[in-house]
């Protein structure tokens, strides 16, 4: 009985790929909605709206939203724009997964990989990129320093460019270095001066636990007891995110107390997406400084830190940047901060090149800009690593990518309604909350999908994994889905979708009497 069972579950999924796969082997439609990169930085500007071009598909189709049809024609359009570049990262198979259970997924099919938000795909380069150094390393031993077009020394110089291009920054304005929390921790160096009055930090009450151990650990620093000089910022009663005037009003309240404020520029739970240019210039007006955590916003939303006026930023490169776990750090410092005889950590790797290996210890040469701030020379195997996915990212732009975005994420939740999967406020027949802004200009890709119970959550993550969906949980209630628009299908949101809803089907059949009479 197992044994057929399990042929029956086989032969459904390979008939669910077989639709999905042929979907776009219908006879073809002349189609009026046509998709360039135009249209995708249309798309990031304001110009077009992702909804009323996905239903305009729908509709020449003669199709519902959520038929494959939809998603094949999607991804068809969309995949021959250079902002797509699924061919050039590894994607793991479903047999690969821990979790993966032939019952209920065809192993030879890949992922539904959906945690770029926690951790990117590796580029195909990667592999090459980094044996070449080991190469260098066996060959030229020391020598690798100063020898070749990938010297060691001045090997993070091959990165900068192109962060800064990711970022909206100058060249001079950036950095690769460090970890993020390390990178935060010098921002706080530099920028938290507190005098007098002015001693207090403003952040996210649900803020990202290294944050809030930065924080803490700064006062602490200045011999100030946290509870006194740091402010939480917290939502509404009933609400998810914090709106941007309760923001504004905080800033205007803390006045001439404010030190620093310091937010992630997107919201590591609910996928907020703040609104940066108004609330650093408020902290501007307040006399204050701003610094933003990007390590949810680069590689994702099309910063602009530079023309934003931010005084300091940092991310890591592991998430949307696809530099492998434990990537090295990104940091940013404002061109009107360089040169100012800010108290900086000295590391011989923020001296000039010229006099950097002379020794000397009366002849303090800082570099210029944000390379003052660097500490140690780069991890060189990191670097390179971070140099395979930014040479990706330099075959589009984040303008395009971030249109290309909106129409992923704005797909996948237009499926989540066409399903009735999602609410707004957790009522009604749908069986989550979506506590991610429905403003599409208030997000980037991911979504937050809230749960009514840490079990209900913790029970649908487990489902999808089995079922070869990569997502990830985020407790109490949240599981969080990523579709990344360098390497995200359509069809990879069909397949989320239809994976999710028959997840909650299988918890109602398994759910006691009681409790499903109540769902």
């Amino acid at each position: 009985v197992i044994l057929l069972a399990r042929v029956s579950v086989a032969a459904r999924l390979q008939r669910q790929g077989a639709e999905i796969l042929t979907a776009g082997h219908t006879p073809t439609v002349a189609m009026a909605t046509k998709f360039t990169d135009a249209t995708l930085q249309q798309l990031a500007s304001g110009e077009l709206a992702a909804l009323p071009l996905l239903q305009s598909v729908a509709k020449e189709l003669d199709a519902a939203i959520d038929d494959p049809k939809v998603a094949a024609e999607l991804d068809k359009q969309l995949g021959a724009l250079r902002s797509f570049q699924r061919a050039e990262f590894h994607m793991p198979k479903k047999r690969t997964i821990p979790q993966a259970d032939a019952a209920v997924a065809n192993l030879d099919d890949e992922s539904v990989y959906f945690v770029g938000n926690s951790l990117g795909l590796p580029p195909k380069k990667v592999r090459e990129y980094v044996n070449e150094e080991l190469d260098r390393w066996a060959d030229l031993g020391v020598n690798g320093h100063f020898t070749g077009k990938k010297a060691w020394m001045p090997i993070d110089e091959l990165v900068t460019g192109g962060s800064a291009d990711v970022v909206g920054a100058l060249p001079s304005e950036v950095a690769i270095m460090n970890s993020l929390t390390v990178n935060l921790h010098l921002l706080f160096i530099s920028f938290y001066r507190p005098s007098g009055r002015r001693n207090k930090i403003l952040y996210e009450a649900n803020c990202f636990g290294s944050d809030f151990f930065a924080f803490e650990s700064q006062a602490r620093l200045h011999g100030l007891n946290p509870s006194d000089v740091l402010v939480p910022l917290s939502t509404r009663e009933g609400e998810e995110t914090l709106r941007t005037e309760d923001i504004i009003k905080a800033i205007e309240a803390a006045g001439d107390t404010l030190a620093v404020l310091c937010f992630g520029t997107v919201q590591y739970y609910s996928g907020q997406f703040f609104d940066v240019p108004t609330i650093t210039a408020a902290v501007h007006r307040a006399g204050a400084i701003a610094l933003w955590d990007c390590a949810h916003a680069v590689g994702n939303l099309d910063l602009r830190l530079h023309e934003w006026g931010v005084d300091g930023a940092c991310w890591c490169t592991y998430k949307y940047l696809n530099a492998g776990a434990g990537g090295i750090g990104g940091f940013f410092v404002h061109e009107r901060h360089h040169g100012k005889g800010l108290p900086v950590l000295a590391g011989w790797w923020g001296q000039k090149k010229a006099t950097r290996f002379d020794m000397a210890h009366d002849n303090i040469s800082m570099e210029d800009g944000a390379s003052a701030w660097r500490l140690s020379n780069p991890p060189v195997l990191q670097t390179v690593s971070l140099q395979a996915s930014l040479d990706i990212f330099g075959r589009t732009t984040m303008k395009e990518l971030r249109g290309r975005s909106m129409l992923l994420t704005g797909y996948l939740e237009a499926l989540l309604r066409q399903r009735g999967l999602i609410s707004d406020k957790g009522a009604g027949a749908a069986r989550l909350q979506l506590i991610t802004p429905t403003d599409p200009k208030a997000r980037g890709c991911q979504l937050s999908l809230r749960f009514a119970t840490t079990e209900a959550m913790l029970a649908a993550y487990a489902g999808l994994g089995r079922r070869g969906i990569v997502v990830d949980d985020r407790k109490p209630f949240v599981i969080r889905a990523a579709p990344a628009p360098l390497y995200n299908t359509f069809r990879d949101v069909q397949l989320f979708v239809q994976g999710l809803a028959d997840v909650l089907d299988e918890m109602d059949t398994q759910a006691p009497p009681a409790k499903r009479a109540k769902a």
